[in-house]
């Protein structure tokens, strides 16, 4: 198994494909790439629905995946608010590549054994992907998913996913890989506990009422004025909720929680509204987060993982980058630090797709990387 990732900067589309793909060619050298996964920014709109005829002229053969995105990772390097091309392409001896094109909510038609892994590309307007993929762990509850949304666009239509030799304006598109291979996942969702884990007494939907027998507003106020005035400042806007995943457990650790957004205030009520389906005794806690927190979330996270790659794609968000650090690279310096030098391409998403303690949501805020590596070792 080979990876090479390739980025180019240039403003000329044509010569910007043409110029990662020929570096992707250099990087393989006599090993033809049987998956090709590309990421173009808005800057290169007027060339998506040539993409994939581009690309073909450099991998006559090879399985083409990708999408538009707000921001693109190639080289393991970060480009945000500029033009920008990443192709990062896969030797896969031993692994059967199966695209995936679903335009509703049906499930894709894959039988195998061992499980597939999912690499999964959605547009965030026209399709349900938190609710699919709660249907493909279930349909599948040993395969791993991992992908995102795709960004650059404002409205229906805005974006582009690249399927072989389609361009689709909609819906999902992705890979199942079966045979030899495996692939990691690390979901760095960058946040950290405050207060203490409590339980969910009274809740309506998505609608927060009681914490511990008291309204929720009074206890997120009685947090407040325990807090450090910079953690006040971020609880302002800032304010995460975390649902414990595992419910037989007696003690609460960092990474045990599904991070959910806190979206409003009802004073009336004295209620939360989050961004999840809450039930009468649920554990939750509630979190900050902020750039020192979410690098320190990353770091434990890549430092953990032991294995060698030999490649990775990485998933992040928009609101992360430059966006939340002040400083490009961030992420794909923690990994290349903890990892190596593995090729690592990828794209900043509307929303990012990865595994929380064996279960598959659709996640914010998150960096979300998927590693591959051969699922048996080569005999010499």
């Amino acid at each position: 198994m080979r990876w090479a990732s390739a980025l180019s900067r240039d403003l000329d589309s044509e010569r910007a494909l043409d110029e990662a793909a020929q570096r992707i060619v250099v990087d393989l050298g006599d090993d033809r790439p049987d998956l090709v996964v590309v990421f173009v920014s808005p800057h290169h709109e007027g060339v998506y629905p040539r993409v994939p005829s581009l690309l073909r002229r450099s991998f006559p053969s090879a399985t083409l995946l990708g999408c538009s995105a707000g921001g693109i990772i190639g080289a393991g390097h970060e480009v945000e608010d500029a033009p920008g091309v990443s192709l990062t392409a896969a030797h896969l001896p031993g692994v059967t590549v199966s695209p995936i094109r679903v335009a509703s909510d049906a499930l894709p038609d894959v039988a195998a054994a061992p499980p597939p892994a999912w690499l999964l590309l959605a547009d965030p307007f026209t399709f349900d992907a938190e609710s699919f993929v709660h249907a493909l762990d279930t349909s599948f509850p040993r395969s791993v998913s991992v992908g995102g949304l795709a960004s650059g666009g404002r409205q229906p239509g805005d974006n582009a996913l690249f399927l072989d030799d389609a361009v689709h304006l909609n819906g999902l598109v992705g890979v199942a890989l079966t045979g030899n291979v495996t692939v990691d996942t690390i979901v760095a969702q960058g946040c950290r506990p405050i207060g203490q884990p409590m339980f969910v007494t009274r809740c309506e939907r998505n609608v927060l009422h009681e914490i511990d027998g008291r309204r929720a507003i009074v206890v997120m106020q009685a947090l407040h004025d325990t807090l450090s005035p910079r953690d006040r400042e971020l609880l302002r806007h800032s304010l995460f909720l975390g649902v414990v995943m595992d419910e037989t457990r007696q003690e609460y650790t960092h990474g045990d929680f599904l991070i959910r957004n806190v979206l409003g205030i009802d004073p009336q009520q004295g209620s939360l509204v989050v961004g999840t389906t809450l039930h009468q005794g649920q554990v939750v806690q509630f979190h900050l987060r902020d750039a020192h927190t979410s690098a320190e979330d990353l770091t434990a996270l890549l430092a953990r993982y032991r294995e060698r790659p030999a490649g990775s794609l990485l998933f992040s968000c928009l609101g992360r980058g430059q966006h939340l650090y002040g400083q490009p690279d961030h992420d794909t310096e923690a990994f290349r630090a903890a990892v190596g030098d593995v090729p690592l391409g990828g794209f900043f998403c509307n929303g990012e797709i990865g595994p929380v303690r064996g279960r598959t949501f659709l996640h914010g805020y998150t960096s979300a990387f998927g590693l591959f590596r051969p699922r048996e070792t080569a005999r010499p």
